[in-house]
This record gives C-alpha cells, structure tokens and sequence, in this order.
C-alpha cells in the first residue's frame, strides 16, 4: 500500500481531480451566507488580504530569495494568488459562525493549500508522482538480465509477469529502477541513482547499447518516469533498442548546489568522471565510442551537461542543455567568493561558454540546446551557450519549445530533441 501512494499520479488522474472539485465545493461553501453589509466586507476584507500575502509571499520567495532560480509563469502566480485569497476567505469564516462552521473552514483550508499545491505541480509538470514531488523513490533494484517466474516468464522487480512481444521475445517496455554507485574516488554523498533500460537490454546477452547521463534541476531528485515513456515509445518501432539511461544525483542535498564542480561543497565533477562513467561501463553492456555517450540535464542539471559535455569529448561526444543555467552560480552573486575566494579569473574559466573556447575545434561533437518559448529567464543563457557551441565547432541545434516555460513541457521537449539526436548518432534513424 505504501508503494502504491507514492505511485499515486499528482499531475493528472482521480487524485488532482478529487482535490480540484472539494476546492471548489469548499469555496462556495465558505462564501455561502446570508449577504449582510457586515459579511460581504468581511469576506472582501479575507479575500483581499489572502490574495496580498499570497502577492508578498511570491514575492519573498522568487525575487528576494530566488528559492527557483527562475520567475514563475502567469499561471502559477495566478494559483498561489487564488490559493491565499481563498485561504483568507476561511481564516475570516472562523469568526462570528457556528463551531461546525468553523470546523469547516478549517479543513477547508487545508484542502485548499492541498489543492494550490497540486496545481502549481501540475503546472510545471515535473513532479508527477507523490515521491517524485517529496524526493523519494519507490523504484526497486535494477536486476538484469530481469529474473523469470516458474513458467519462464520475465517479471519486474515485483514478480509481476512482463508483458512479452512474441514476434521479438523482447519485453515490451524497458524498465526503471534503483541501482547502486559507489564513491569511491570522490567521496560525494548522493542520494539514490536511478537507471532506465530499454527492452534490448534486459535479457541475456544484450547487443551494447549507447548511454544517456542525465542530471537533475534543482530543486530536484533523480527520476525517470518521462525518458522511460519517451524511450519505450521510440523502442517499440525500433526492436526494442534505445539507450541506457543513468540518473545519478549532482546534487546530493536539494539546498545546496555543488555546481558540479570540485569544491568544499562536494567532489561532484570527481563523482560524475571518476565514479559513475567507470561504473556505468563495469555493470552495462554499453558502447565504447564519445559519439554514444551522452550528457542530458534540465536547468542545473543543463548547465552540467553544458559543462562535462564541453570539457570531457574524450566521454562524452554528445551533450543536451535543457533550459540549462548560463553558467556556474548564476542565480547565486555570492558565489565568486564563497566557492571561488573572488578569483574571477578561476570562476570564469569554469563556464560552459568558456570551456567551449578554450577546447575549440572540436572533432566530433554534437549538441541540442532547448528551453521553453516562455522561459524568458533561461533563453539568453541558453543561447549564449549555443552561440560558443558552434563557435567552436559542435554539431548543435537550439530549439524553442512552443506553450513552454521553466517546466515539464520543456523537458519533454529537450528530451525528444535529445533523443533525435542519439538515435541518430546511433545509426538508429
């Protein structure tokens, strides 16, 4: 039962649904009453003030704090406006009412902070699942080739039968689950990895497959619910052959940014070079060659396969910055003197852009730059980085997701341009 609520799906389905339509009954219910001069100011009076604290509270959060790293769209600012204004309408019905009303409002409230909550999610469209949006997985070990019932059958991790194609005998989707990855060489304590294999992949004797890193945003853990839907619908018209995906965590702890970089905040760029590639070699059937190695991320994690995709070509022949940050730090001044002791010059020969001059020409490297149409923080950072990309001679591509913010709907699109490309320098078509 446990596993099946953090499966639960907080995106769309029953969950969001039954949480949007007890918001409105609540709302309704909370300024249903008899319309006296007195209760219509005092309801203005809530609505008004819960609007303006939930006004102050984006304010505090996105421009004084920069706890995002990005502004928030229209619509999100809109939720938590209606969430706070709605919330002020029942702080104000526990006054001169009825205790049942009263216990009403109450749970109201927290229906409504539930709901605000799940809309704003639902609207970046990341976090899909209830252990998605707490950080946690409910994945079990990754075991290959996948283990087989009495009957022969192939089951998941579970014991569950997978579904079979019988032309291929080939499973027909990939699967998604934990692995472990020491830290030996750098000592970073990261939190659990994630690895997705295709249906090729997962009986015995698989045929070498290309490798996908991908690196999360942060806020963000690792999780792999959108590449398996996009890999195991691109497997299923192609034998079942598609990439491994390894998910491993740059981050280590979603308050800190280590800039996957090797500094007193973690030996992350030690982590990703020295631990996971040679790991990722030992325990997959995977190809050898740069042009079948590839380095994916979403904002932060853009930004680090901006930067691991400049500096390592010898690893990684490909790289895909997704709405990725310009540069180390750069929603943080204070990181020029904290992690770099004010030496400009030192902080400055880490940026992506930088990186790409300083390695220029490159033999046979490819790159997708993607973000949002309406990710107005992220795109002139992306299209810097682009700029130095074909400056130095990568294969690039920048794409604009069209209805597409700091969002969901520009990871799906950065990862299907991604995977373009992968498939292509996989002979795949």
């Amino acid at each position: 039962m446990y596993d099946s609520l953090l499966a639960l799906n907080i995106v769309r389905g029953p969950l969001i649904i039954t949480f949007g339509v007890l918001s409105l009954a609540a709302g309704i219910f909370l300024i249903a009453r008899r319309p006296t001069r007195r209760w219509i100011i005092t309801a203005a009076a809530g609505l008004v003030g819960g609007a303006a604290a939930g006004a102050l509270t984006l304010y505090i959060t996105v421009t004084v704090l920069d706890l995002f790293g990005t502004r928030l769209s229209p619509l999100v600012d809109a939720t938590v406006i209606l969430t706070f204004a709605a919330v002020g309408l029942a702080i104000v019905n526990l006054w001169r009412s009825r205790w049942w009303r009263k216990v009403i409002a109450v749970a109201a409230m927290a229906t409504l902070l539930i709901a605000g909550t799940l809309g704003v999610n639902a609207i970046f469209g990341l976090n899909k699942t209830v252990a998605a949006f707490f950080g946690v997985t409910n994945e079990k070990p990754l075991a290959l080739p996948l283990p087989t019932d009495a009957a022969g059958q192939p089951v998941d991790a579970n014991g569950t039968p997978v579904p079979v194609d019988p032309a291929s005998g080939l499973p027909r989707t990939g699967e998604v689950g934990t692995v472990s990855i020491p830290h030996d060489v750098s000592g970073f304590i990261a939190r659990t990895a994630l690895a997705y294999v295709p249906p090729a992949g997962l009986v015995a004797n698989p045929p070498a497959l290309p490798v996908i890193i991908q690196l999360n945003g942060q806020p963000g853990s690792p999780g792999l619910d959108d590449p398996k839907t996009l890999l195991d619908a691109r497997a299923a018209t192609n034998h079942g052959l598609a990439p491994i995906v390894v998910n491993p965590d740059q981050l280590g702890d979603d308050s800190r940014d280590p800039l996957c970089l090797d500094t007193h905040r973690g030996n992350v760029e030690t982590y990703i070079m020295k631990d996971v590639v040679p790991w990722v070699k030992a325990h997959f059937h995977v190809l050898q060659d740069p042009r079948d190695w590839t380095i994916v991320g979403f904002s932060n994690g853009g930004m680090c396969a901006a930067y691991f995709g400049a500096k390592y070509p010898g690893t990684f022949g490909n790289f895909v910055d997704i709405s990725g940050d310009e540069y180390q730090g750069v929603d943080s001044a204070p990181t020029l003197d904290s992690v770099f002791g004010g030496d400009e010059a030192a902080y400055k020969a880490v940026w992506p852009v930088n990186v790409m001059d300083a390695n220029a020409p490159y033999a046979d490297s490819s790159a997708v730059f993607a973000v949002g149409a309406m990710d107005d923080q992220a795109i002139p950072g992306v299209k810097k980085n682009f700029d130095a990309a074909v400056a130095a001679g990568i294969h690039s591509t920048y794409t604009e997701i069209a209805g597409s913010g700091h969002d969901g709907t520009a990871l799906d699109g950065g990862l299907s341009a991604g995977y373009t490309l992968v498939f292509a320098r996989a002979g795949w078509g």
